[in-house]
């Protein structure tokens, strides 16, 4: 399968967004990028530059839903877009012993979920209309389980990676394909702040070419890494009443 050429990715200022740019950048690809911080975008640009990519790039919170559509359809007319990767997230209590809040939890769904959505909804008549395309949605393995530190964040996942399996499915038989990440814990910004061990903790780079040998090879599903993916797997798969006791034991 010849790799993209054209692509967008959200939330590309840090961690898996800027590795995945990196990882896409070399002569004759176009990048465009998104993120809300314009001297951390501004380096992974001219870092994708230094690579030889084509780079564009917009400072723009995926929450706005006017302003995503805008930019996101630009794109597109200059060149239809042949990956879309609707990455950017954040967090709120990822901390032992902190509460999501009111405040946070919305604003975690309004990224995470509406964000998501902002992405891909401009694009997917077009790539149905054209037979062709590919859209990639950050989920986590935080998706398959609710967690006491942050049930926000795992609902708003969870949303994520149904919508994404339901997707694929529907949109196959138009030449569009789906695909669903799972991450584990990765060593980005957002994680930097966890305040607990974080088993199988992954380098950027290394998650980045996981990631992208995964779209290439269309799986739908993209889950890292394994020894944690079957386990959180698994725990999904128990008797809430028993996962509880392991997850109240675990939390101690």
């Amino acid at each position: 399968m010849p790799e993209p050429r054209y692509i967008l990715i959200t939330g590309a200022s840090s961690g898996l967004g800027a590795g995945l740019a990196l990882a896409y950048a070399r002569p004759g690809v176009t990048l465009y990028l998104s993120g809300r911080n314009q001297e951390r975008l501004d380096q992974v640009a001219a870092d994708c530059r230094g690579l030889g990519a084509r780079v564009e790039r917009a400072v723009l919170d995926v929450a706005d839903r006017a302003a995503m559509e805008a930019w996101i359809m630009a794109a597109d007319s200059a060149q239809p877009l042949d990956l879309v990767i609707a990455n950017a997230g954040i967090s709120a209590g990822s901390h032992k012993g902190v509460e999501e809040n009111a405040e946070q939890i919305r604003a975690v769904f309004a990224t995470n979920v509406d964000g998501v959505l902002n992405t891909i909804l401009p694009v997917l008549e077009r790539m149905k209309e054209r037979q062709r395309g590919q859209v990639a949605i950050m989920s986590s393995l935080a998706g398959f389980r609710g967690f006491g530190e942050s049930p926000a964040y795992c609902a708003s996942k969870a949303a994520e990676r149904v919508l994404g399996e339901g997707l694929r499915l529907r949109l196959r038989p138009h030449g569009v394909k789906v695909s669903v990440i799972c991450p584990g814990f990765v060593k980005t910004p957002m994680t930097e702040r966890n305040n607990f061990t974080m088993p199988f903790l992954m380098d950027v780079r290394r998650a980045a070419q996981v990631i992208k040998l995964g779209l290439a090879l269309d799986k739908g599903r993209i889950s890292f890494p394994m020894p944690l993916a079957f386990a959180v797997w698994l725990l999904s798969f128990l008797p809430v009443g028993l996962s509880d006791i392991l997850l109240g034991i675990r939390s101690r």
